[in-house]
C-alpha cells in the first residue's frame, strides 16, 4: 500500500504546534510506516507537491501576502486541510496586531522599542506585505480544525490517526481538553 503524503508549514506562529507534533514520541515512527513527509519546516522541501498531498497541515495565522500564498498553494495541493492550533484555528494572539494596525505595530517593533538603537523597518521585495492579520479559513477552505495553544500530542495523533483510518475526526472529550 503506498504512503500517504502528508505536509505542513507553519505562517505566523511560534511553532509551538511542530513541537507538539514531534512530541509524538515514538509514535511518529509508527506514523513514518503510513506517511511519508514531503514539505514541512522540518524538512528541506519547502512547498507541497505540485501533484498534490493527501493531508496538508497549516499552524499560524495569516498576517502578510506571504502567509496568503502559502495558504492558497497548500488548499490548492492538499486533498484535506487541517488548521493545527489557535493562531490557525481562531488568529491566535498574532491578531492583536490588527488593533493597532500594521504600521504601527511595526514601528513598535523596530524603531521605538527600548532595545532598538538606530532602527528601521525592515523592506525588501523578498519580504512579504503585512495585511489584516486573521485565521486560515477566511483565506481558504478547512477540512479539519484542530485548536489549542498548543494542540496535545494525543490530539495530533488522534486527528493523524483517524484520517489515516479513512475516518474525518470527531474532537470532542479529551481530544479537545486545554491543559
Amino acid at each position: 500500500m503506498a504512503k500517504i503524503k502528508v505536509a505542513s508549514d507553519w505562517l505566523a506562529a511560534c511553532a509551538g504546534c511542530h513541537m507538539s507534533l514531534l512530541d509524538i514520541d515514538e509514535r511518529i515512527v509508527t506514523l513514518l510506516e503510513h506517511v511519508e513527509l514531503r514539505a514541512t519546516p522540518i524538512t528541506d522541501l519547502k512547498h507541497p507537491d505540485k501533484d498534490g498531498v493527501t493531508v496538508g497541515i497549516l499552524t499560524g495565522a495569516v498576517n502578510n501576502t506571504t502567509n496568503k500564498a502559502v495558504t492558497e498553494q497548500m488548499r490548492d495541493r492538499c486533498q484535506i486541510l487541517i488548521a493545527l492550533g489557535d493562531c490557525a484555528v481562531f488568529g491566535g494572539i498574532v491578531t492583536m496586531r490588527n488593533f493597532v494596525g500594521a504600521d504601527e505595530a511595526l514601528r513598535r517593533a523596530y524603531i521605538e522599542s527600548e532595545s532598538t538603537v538606530d532602527g528601521k523597518i525592515p523592506m525588501s521585495p523578498e519580504l512579504g506585505r503585512p495585511i489584516e492579520t486573521c485565521a486560515v479559513d477566511q483565506v481558504v477552505p478547512v477540512d479539519v480544525y484542530l485548536p489549542g495553544c498548543p494542540p496535545s500530542a494525543d490530539a495530533i495523533w488522534f486527528v493523524l490517526t483517524e484520517l489515516l483510518a479513512g475516518r474525518m475526526p470527531d474532537l470532542k472529550d479529551e481530544n479537545l481538553k486545554y491543559d
